[in-house]
Parts: C-alpha cells; structure tokens; sequence
C-alpha cells in the first residue's frame, strides 16, 4: 500500500464529513491508500459519523476507537497499524484539496524524497490566509504542523509524537525533518486549517505554550551539535518568532511572564542574536520582528504586523 491518511478525531461531528469527502475525493487507486480515523474519546456524535463511513467504505476506512489522550496518542495509536509506504496526517475539522495527497505522493516517488511538503491556508470564517512552508530567503522548512506533509514510513521508524504535550507535531515532524536525506517542497497552498479559538495558535493557555520549551530540547538532544544551525532556525522561527507572537496576541494574565520566559530560553541557546547564522539567512522584515521580541519590545513588533496586515 502506497498511503496511509491519519485523522485524529475528537468533537467534530459537524466538520468531519467535510475532511473526509476531501480523503476520499483524492485521484488514487483505492487498493493504493487507506484513511485511519482514531476517535479519541468523542462525546458527540463524531464516531457514528466515522461509523456511517465504515460501512460505506470498508476497504478504505479503518477505525480506532480509544478513549481520550489527545492528538498526539491517537497518533501513534494509528501509526502501529498503518500501511502506507507513505504517512500523511489530517486533523478532523480541516480538508485537503481534491488532488492533495495524490500530487504530494507522486511528488514523493518522483523525487524519491523522504518528506514532501505544501503550503497551505489558514481559514477563518470566509478569509483565506497563506500559510507558506519555508519562510522566504530559506530552503529549511519550518517545522510546525505535520499536515502538510507526507512522511516515508521507513523514516519514521520508531519517532513519535510526545503525549500530553502541546507542539506535539513540530516535535515530530522536527526530529524526521533532521533525518530526512531528501525533502521537496510543492509551493502550492493544498490544506485547509480551520483556525479556531480553541487550537494551540489560538487558545487563550498562555502557560501551556511553554511546553514548546520541553519539547524543544528534546529535538536539539534528538539532533546533537552538528545540527546546531537547524536547531537555531527551529528556535528563531517558533520561539522567538511564533510563540512569543501568539502569547502577546491572548488576554490571559499570565501572558508577561510566559514571554519572558520564552525570551530568556532564545537568549541563553542564541546570545548574540546578530551572530547567529540562521537569524542572517531570514529576510529582513522577519529579522526586524525576531529583533523586536528579543529585545523585549513585542507590543512594537506586534504594531508592525498590525499595520502591515492591514495595508495589505
């Protein structure tokens, strides 16, 4: 079997038909691919949904059916039994593009690559915004979400992701990205992220975003000091630069010191911030933002976006 598509499922009863048509609708032979959905301890109607699908597709859909440990256990309870050549990964309340995995796939086999990867959308309400997988200026990808990627099985191995954890999937899509002897890059948004107030970049748990903190050493022990410089990308993209950018963004009281708290981990990994090799391969719109934060003026960094958002 050439795929295998993981979806973690928890209280989406009113999406997950949506993600699912866009699994099925993909242009690949039906002996060639299968869709894992783990219900992870719905308490709504999400598993007679998958139930219903089931039974209209049984050579194609297999259900999990656990109770509740989040994504990323449901994860890796799917990847024991998965099959695929190639693993890919959707959340229950987003959708792909018709052809999406089918042209990742081939992309893969083509290039004989390890990862394939695509840009994708960030949709809120009627409003479509970029989400681009590299940052402009680099050929390192950012880390971040494992659903716009597809993974060789091989690859994987026995990489999973940490449980109980936020930033579970930059975990694990940062450590395969180091092992990764060939990733390709599809620049075409494919995925659809339905950005809601209750996901990591938008929830309102400031403290819960220091978990990035645990799971960020344990990909720079996971990667060792020859892998300094992508470990220093990893840090400057989603610490100094993502992480501090979603806390300032919340109205939790807690907001001040978890910042700082993030702050201080970038300057004691990177102290001179103008030395270090990633920071001078970014763009200099990013620099200035990444500056800003480091410095501790993230309200003005913040106007900046702001602005820049609303010119555009």
């Amino acid at each position: 079997m050439k795929l295998s598509i993981i979806v973690p499922v928890y209280n989406t009863a009113g999406y997950l038909e949506q993600c699912v048509n866009s699994l099925l609708a993909q242009p690949i032979p039906e002996n060639d691919y299968e869709i894992i959905l783990v219900n992870d301890g719905s308490i709504d109607q999400s598993l007679d949904v998958m139930q219903r699908y089931l039974a209209a597709y049984p050579d194609r859909i297999e259900i999990i059916d656990t109770e509740n440990g989040g994504q990323g256990r449901a994860r890796n309870l799917a990847l024991e039994v998965a099959q695929g050549d190639y693993i890919g990964f959707a959340d229950s309340d987003d959708w792909a593009a018709d052809d999406m995995y089918a042209r990742l796939l081939a992309f893969a086999e083509a290039e004989d690559a390890d990862i394939a990867v695509c840009n994708s959308y960030s949709v809120s309400g009627s409003e479509l915004t970029l989400m681009e997988a590299r940052p402009q200026g680099t050929d390192i990808c950012a880390a971040g979400s494992v659903w716009n990627k597809l993974f060789r099985r091989s690859l994987i191995g026995d990489v999973r992701f940490p449980e109980g954890l936020w930033y579970e999937d930059f975990a694990f899509s940062a450590k395969l990205l180091l092992l990764s002897h060939k990733t390709v890059f599809l620049d075409e948004p494919l995925y659809y992220y339905r950005a809601s107030n209750t996901s990591t970049m938008r929830n309102q748990n400031a403290i819960k975003n220091l978990d990035i903190l645990a799971v960020m050493d344990d990909v720079a022990a996971f990667a060792g000091e020859d892998a300094k410089d992508t470990v220093d990308f990893f840090i400057i993209n989603h610490i100094l630069l993502e992480a501090i950018k979603r806390v300032n963004l919340q109205t939790s009281l807690d907001k001040k010191n978890v910042i700082r708290t993030l702050r201080e981990y970038v300057k004691k990994h990177i102290p001179d911030l103008d030395a270090c090799k990633a920071y001078q391969a970014e763009t200099r719109n990013r620099r200035i933002i990444m500056k800003l934060n480091y410095k501790g003026k993230e309200g003005l960094s913040e106007f900046i976006l702001k602005t820049k958002s609303k010119i555009k």
